[in-house]
């Protein structure tokens, strides 16, 4: 049998990794990869099996060369560090095999530097090769001829992970996208027909992440209402657990913006304490989302604004993806991503050049037009040549609207309309929401204790952190104002937890606009 070890490359700085707010939490990480505790569980009896995520500790190398198998994942924006990884382990003469989203879409980019590669998912080849392996006739490229039947996925292995040195869960409900939007790759690994684990499933996964100690969990499913009916009745047993459990948890996910026009998904989504979701917008230009085919977008009825408030007042904060350099964005598409987030209130907009991604669409498209950038770091960051703004051009309205977007009373603004114009009510933390908290008024008071205490620490490590004396001004006045409007441990938590994300997003624009550090696009 194997002794096998499963590597995640650490990240580059960015957006999602929100490295420079861990700091003041004292966490190494935002959350751990889904893909290492679920292939040790995967992983047959008899094996043994070791996970090192180097975004929380060093690589082992002595370990890995005791090793049968090192097994490595990672994204299009680890390349860089599992090339240097995979030339460490093959120096070391250890026996590799690689998966996850990079070499799902380009297969040949490893050659040379490993014995096995996995595309898609792997609940089916990687037992499979592990069988081939042992007895000696492993082959080198394996793919899932179906796509993994959902309801047979086992809980993750999270007691192999050092869990409290990351700030969040991670969880899985579903895989696929029923849409078919032009440049994302969820459809080419997935598919488009969603598929749910059942709610039995989802209740044992989240009493071993509430076993863990994990008070904020990231749901993440690339949509997780891509089918309505089923996840309806999941998210009735979450709302069910999470009542009996005193609501230990507070949510957050991904979905598709056609979660606004469903007001009943939207009640269950609060009821079972999701207190964000991230919604891919891309832009308020509607001709770009007709040319990538994200029609959920542009559908009668309400405006992409209209939508987004709807979420927001039925107690979810909008995180987004928005996207610059579509087909038909000119020059003007600058101030109108400006405009529409300032009039949309979302403060967590994850900003990029459009890119396109080996597989999809767009990557095809581009290609037969002869416009992509074949280098594996394009000089203007991004490998799309933009049809009616010029290279240069995208590049710095890009890097302007990072910059005006995060501008601190921008931020703060934007964020003051929703908590304190607005008094948005996140999740079901509230009295008013719940009337699970007026049957158990002492749960009530350790819950709103929990918060104030978090929200007090939160607040202190903040102001301690920040060498800026302008800024930490700014910070100061902003929540000390909250604090003076909103008396909700809850709500005062999740504003200090923005205040830092702040900081986070100015550190990083910072060093992409001054050049102290490489530009790493969103997408």
């Amino acid at each position: 049998m194997a002794d096998i070890v499963i590597i995640n490359p650490r990240f580059e700085v960015s957006y999602w990794g929100m490295e420079h707010a861990l700091e003041m939490l004292g966490k190494k990480a935002n959350l751990p990869v889904a893909c290492l505790p679920l292939l040790a569980a995967l992983t047959p009896e008899g094996h043994t099996v070791t996970l090192m995520d180097e975004n929380v500790e060093p690589i082992d190398w002595d370990r890995c060369s005791k090793a049968d198998i090192v097994g490595l994942t990672g994204m299009s924006v680890q390349r860089f560090r599992m090339t240097e990884i995979l030339k460490e382990l093959k120096s070391r003469g250890c026996f590799t095999v690689i998966g996850g989203p990079w070499i799902t879409v380009q297969e040949d980019y490893f050659d040379g530097l490993t014995n096995a590669i996995f595309i898609g998912e792997a609940e089916e080849t990687w037992p499979q090769f592990l069988k081939e392996w042992a007895e000696g006739n492993h082959g080198f490229r394996y793919e899932q001829e179906n796509k993994s039947d959902m309801t047979k996925v086992p809980v993750p292995r999270f007691d192999l992970l050092k869990m409290n040195r990351y700030a969040f869960g991670s969880l899985q409900f579903s895989r696929g996208c029923p849409f078919q939007c032009e440049f994302c790759d969820i459809i080419v690994t997935f598919g488009r027909r969603p598929r749910l684990k059942n709610s039995s499933q989802v209740l044992l996964e989240l009493d071993a992440m509430h076993k863990s100690g994990m008070r904020s969990v990231f749901v993440v499913d690339d949509n997780l209402i891509g089918n309505k009916k089923a996840i309806k009745e999941v998210l009735r047993e979450v709302g069910r657990w999470q009542q009996e459990h005193g609501y230990p948890m507070s949510l957050f996910t991904e979905a598709s913006l056609d979660l606004a026009d469903d007001p009943e998904l939207l009640e269950l989504m609060t009821a079972a304490n999701f207190i964000a979701v991230f919604v891919g917008i891309e832009s308020p230009n509607e001709d770009a989302l007709r040319e990538t085919k994200k029609f959920q977008n542009v559908r009668a009825g309400d405006t992409l604004l209209g939508r987004v408030h709807t979420i927001q007042r039925a107690g979810l904060d909008v995180w987004c993806g928005m996207i610059v350099g579509f087909d038909s964005d000119d020059s003007t598409i600058f101030a109108r991503q400006k405009e529409f987030l300032s009039q949309s209130r979302i403060t967590s907009s994850m900003i990029g050049m459009l890119h396109a991604i080996p597989k999809t669409p767009l990557h095809k498209r581009l290609a037969d037009e002869g416009r992509l950038d074949y280098a594996d770091e394009p000089e203007f960051g991004t490998n799309i040549i933009p049809l009616n703004i010029g290279r240069e051009e995208l590049l710095n309205g890009y890097l302007d609207v990072l910059v005006e977007v995060h501008e601190v009373h921008a931020f703060f603004d934007r964020l003051d309309e929703l908590f304190i114009k607005e008094r948005i009510t996140l999740g079901n933390r509230q009295t008013q929401y719940n009337g699970y908290w007026k049957r158990h008024p002492l749960q009530w008071l350790k819950a709103q204790a929990i918060d104030h205490v978090s929200a007090y620490f939160a607040y202190r490590r903040l102001l301690a952190s920040v060498p800026d004396p302008e800024l930490k001004a700014v910070y100061k006045a902003r929540i000390d104002n909250l604090f003076h409007h909103r008396k909700e441990g809850g709500t005062r938590f999740y504003y200090v937890i923005k205040a830092m994300i702040h900081w986070h997003v100015h550190r990083m624009v910072t060093s992409f606009t001054s050049g102290e550090r490489k530009l790493v696009n969103s997408f």
